[in-house]
């Protein structure tokens, strides 16, 4: 009787073997669930990149307004007969303390 138990305990785990451990075990089942999510994850942020950059375009193509205040926040120009004020910060003076 207890050989038959023994053997009944071999073939068990013999058979778990392949679902813990295998190919197509429940440990890579659960890594490629978790590599799906962040790819997702991934694809989520590209697409938001995209909306945006392609809304950007269409704005870019069609209006004036968006060349326009490109053209004068990183190029720094300006419209013709306007006066541009430029105001510049200095950090402030510090006091320096006497002996």
């Amino acid at each position: 009787m207890r050989a038959v138990t023994l053997i009944l305990v071999v073939l068990l785990l013999l058979l778990q073997y392949p679902l813990w451990l295998g190919k197509g075990s429940w440990l890579k089942v659960w890594d490629l669930h978790r590599q799906i999510e962040a790819q997702q994850q991934a694809n989520h942020q590209s697409q938001t990149r995209n909306a945006t950059l392609d809304a950007e375009v269409r704005d870019l193509k069609q209006g004036t307004a968006a060349i326009e205040e490109r053209a004068r926040t990183e190029l720094g120009m300006i419209k013709r007969d306007e006066t541009f004020f430029q105001i510049l910060e200095y950090p402030p003076l510090q006091k320096t303390e006497k002996p």
